[in-house]
């Protein structure tokens, strides 16, 4: 995944007020720490931000105005509960060659054995451990002829080089469950006496 840079400028006030200044002049509020370092209060433009957390794990280069540049992944993202806007951010740094843990997402491809069977998700995204510069967007498995009964566990998951579970490896992420049988009018209803 490559880097998307995006500009920020300190921010020196803090509180609901400056908050929602920042919100008026086009900038989200957040948070960079990690490291030992102190943490660094910024404002990150709003439109921009918004378009990089499309993508999940986004890596995220912030040019500082006036402070350098840095190397962070989204940490916690606090969204409107209505408007889903983003109201704040908090920015983990990371180096290159560094190993995180993220939430990826698990993607299915491919169809169920004939018979109408239902995919049952029982995990829409699985803790993975990856290198801070190749972590996976998704991780894609193949449901193709499963049939009723069978489960897709973690350690079933191809995941890409250099990425490993941060999961027990047993723990199920997919299963394929029978369709339940429609009990007929006459024996729902009772027979007359």
């Amino acid at each position: 995944m490559s880097e998307i840079k995006l500009s920020a400028k300190l921010r020196d006030t803090f509180g609901k007020g400056s908050a929602r200044q920042s919100r008026r002049d086009a900038l989200t509020p957040g948070v960079i720490y990690g490291h030992g370092t102190t943490p660094k209060h910024v404002g990150v433009e709003a439109h921009a931000l918004m378009m990089a957390l499309k993508t999940p794990n986004a890596l995220l280069s912030l040019d500082i105005e006036g402070d350098g540049t840095e190397l962070v992944i989204p940490k916690a993202v606090q969204r409107h509960p209505l408007k889903r806007n983003i109201l704040h951010v908090d920015f983990l740094i990371v180096q290159k060659g560094e190993k995180v843990t993220v939430e990826v997402p698990v993607v299915t491809e491919g169809d169920l054995a004939p018979g109408g069977n239902l995919l049952e998700t029982l995990l829409a995204t699985v803790s993975v451990e990856a290198e801070a510069t190749h972590i996976p967007t998704e991780i894609t498995v193949s449901i193709a002829g499963l049939e009723a009964g069978a489960t897709v566990h973690a350690s079933d998951l191809v995941l890409p080089a250099g990425t490993s579970l941060a999961v027990d490896g047993e723990t199920a992420v997919l299963q394929v469950v029978a369709p339940q049988a429609e009990e007929p009018a006459a024996e729902a209803e009772g027979t007359e006496a």
